[in-house]
């Protein structure tokens, strides 16, 4: 299979509420809007891929989809979001494969997991 694009497509409880939450809270930029004006389906830049958050679920529940992000300042941006009201999952922590980890839930419950490289990370060296 050769992928030539991809994303992540959301369908959420309450559509208005997560645009809000992804384009507003988080800060995620907008690609594009689609659809009827009054109720868009929207798709973020979402680093090296996109995010669509369109359509309606009927009801939210337990998903195991999460979305990994990597910031630069996982500390900086959890506190951030905390005091924007976020939902808080777990606070910034090392985590034995060294990548620190915080964790927040959109509006609907989905795991977001901030995430930052430490310098001397694996990640970050020349892999050749």
């Amino acid at each position: 299979m050769e992928v030539l694009s991809s994303r992540i497509l959301l369908r959420p409880v309450d559509p208005e509420r997560s645009r809000e939450f992804y384009r507003d809270t988080l800060g995620l930029a907008v690609h594009r809007e689609f659809g009827p004006p009054d109720s868009p389906g929207t798709v973020f830049f979402c680093g090296n891929g996109l995010l669509e958050v369109s359509g309606r679920s009927d009801a939210s529940g337990a998903s195991t989809a999460e979305l990994w992000l990597q910031v630069r300042d996982v500390a900086a941006e959890y506190d951030r979001l905390v005091a924007a009201g976020v939902t808080a999952l777990r606070e910034p922590r090392t985590e034995p494969w060294g990548l620190i980890e915080a964790w927040i839930a959109d509006p609907d419950g989905i795991r977001i997991v901030l995430v930052e490289v430490p310098e001397d990370h694996p990640l970050r060296r020349d892999q050749r």
